[in-house]
């Protein structure tokens, strides 16, 4: 465990947990260090809430906010320059020359992205955005019956995730308020317990077509029993997908191995393509071999080699490629590439081993710092909302505080803190491999005591 550990280091450094020579040692050590120099790190000075008055505007924010948007690797400039160049001196050209033809950019993603899922390459397409494919995927996965109609999600799944199912349902003529399937925690509790998710398969199996959940939940940062719920699911006749949005790049995934059906995620998170990045889709081979599968088809979807005949018969691309419909955004394409780059040189596997000690020493400061008691007053404490166990979650902490949360959050974002909020009451922190040090964790804490005081202050003069 992380936390006995950091507790012998600190130990064998002659010094306390909370010492700010435990986090520069936790560094020195860290193979991983390299990785954020390949990153554009945003200065305090740069942020708009920032007070220049409480932090040097200089230095570098405290940013745990890739859950959210990935910093920009320095890279991307370079590329997407490149690719205004090709576009300014050779036009149509483009499409067939330089480092990343534009008729087949979104190829040179599909490996990298392919060994961040844990599938084939052939399982693996770049396309669209998230909720597109998500809708373009539940065309051929989701075909109720009048018998096996219902669509299983968990209970206060991302509000566009839900949207989609609602509207799917309601596009094949059925009521989201019989066909629609909430997996609900346990009252007084604050995770999903994987046998409860199971046994509600077990229970509603038959009547259900599709289990859709997210690999990592976006609110609670809880990672989901993959294997399990997949397992669940064909066991009962149904097709099962996930969202990866929270779960790509955060953490280890055997797609292929665990038989999922289908999945789709995004890549602006911790894949770091930038807002509105282009997106990515996982169909199992064993659906792929089958060119009679409803799909809405577009022109990418057939083979290069013959797309230009232009006779309009149909030469499906193989694997999850034949799900495209048109060609990618080239500078949407190659952000993704300056990113899966790096991704490819680090692995999966580093990224995780640090995920967990980095993740475990924000953990453990919280509640060495602000654990309910550790306040004699007991006005200010935190709750974490995350599980504890390592294993169901990745790098996201979501917290409650026992001060109003938009105070909180108020002071933070003036001392160049940078993480957010998510409705009703907590804050989402992401320290994360690839981009975070053991010091900005450091530096979080004392932050937040920081502010935690100037809002009781704040509240004791009112």
């Amino acid at each position: 465990m992380a936390a006995e550990t950091l507790r012998k280091l600190a130990k064998d450094l002659n010094c306390d947990i909370h010492d700010e020579k435990l986090a520069a040692h936790l560094d020195s050590i860290d193979e991983l260090k390299f990785c954020r120099s390949e990153f554009q790190y945003p200065k305090n000075k740069n942020l708009p809430p920032i007070d220049l008055n409480l932090v040097d505007g200089d230095e570098d924010c405290i940013y745990l906010c890739s859950n959210s948007l990935g910093l920009m690797p320095k890279k991307t400039a370079d590329y997407v320059q490149n690719e205004v160049k090709k576009w300014s001196e050779m036009a149509l050209y483009g499409h067939h020359h330089g480092v990343f033809p534009w008729e087949k950019a979104e190829d040179f993603a599909v490996e990298p992205s392919a060994k961040l899922v844990g599938a084939k390459p052939a399982e693996v397409a770049i396309m669209n955005s998230l909720t597109v494919n998500l809708h373009f995927l539940m065309i051929p996965f989701y075909r109720p019956t009048p018998t096996r109609y219902r669509i299983l999600i968990e209970d206060k799944a991302f509000p566009s995730d839900h949207y989609a199912v609602e509207s799917q349902i309601r596009f094949h003529g059925f009521d989201p308020k019989d066909a629609l399937i909430l997996a609900k925690i346990r009252e007084g509790e604050e995770n999903w317990r994987t046998e409860d998710i199971v046994s509600l398969i077990e229970k509603e199996g038959d009547s259900i077509a599709l289990v859709l959940f997210s690999g990592v939940h976006y609110y609670s940062g809880q990672l989901f029993d993959m294997k399990a719920i997949t397992e669940a699911g064909h066991r009962k006749g149904c097709i099962v997908g996930f969202d990866l949005a929270h779960a790509v790049g955060n953490v280890p995934m055997s797609l292929h191995d665990w038989d999922v059906d289908f999945a789709a995620w995004c890549t602006y998170k911790y894949l770091s393509s930038g807002a509105g990045g282009i997106a990515g889709i996982f169909v199992n081979e064993k659906h792929t071999k089958d060119d009679s599968i409803p799909r809405l088809n577009g022109w990418w979807a057939h083979r290069l080699e013959t797309r230009f005949t232009m006779d309009n018969k149909m030469d499906l691309s193989p694997g999850a490629a034949g799900f495209m419909i048109s060609n990618a955004n080239m500078f949407a394409t190659v952000c993704l590439i300056a990113s899966l780059e790096i991704f490819d040189r680090v692995g999966m596997e580093k990224l995780r081993e640090k995920s967990l000690m980095l993740t475990g020493y924000l953990e453990l400061l919280i509640e060495e710092s602000f654990g309910k008691g550790k306040d004699p007053a007991g006005k200010f404490y935190i709750e974490i909302v995350t599980p504890r166990d390592p294993n169901q979650r990745g790098c996201q902490l979501s917290v409650r505080f026992s001060l109003p949360i938009i105070d909180i959050k108020k002071e933070l974002d003036k001392r160049g803190v940078v993480c957010d909020k998510r409705e009703p009451n907590v804050l989402r922190v992401a320290p994360v491999p690839m981009v975070n040090k053991f010091h900005d964790v450091w530096r979080f804490i004392k932050v937040l005591k920081e502010s935690a005081d100037t809002v009781l202050a704040q509240i004791g003069t009112k």
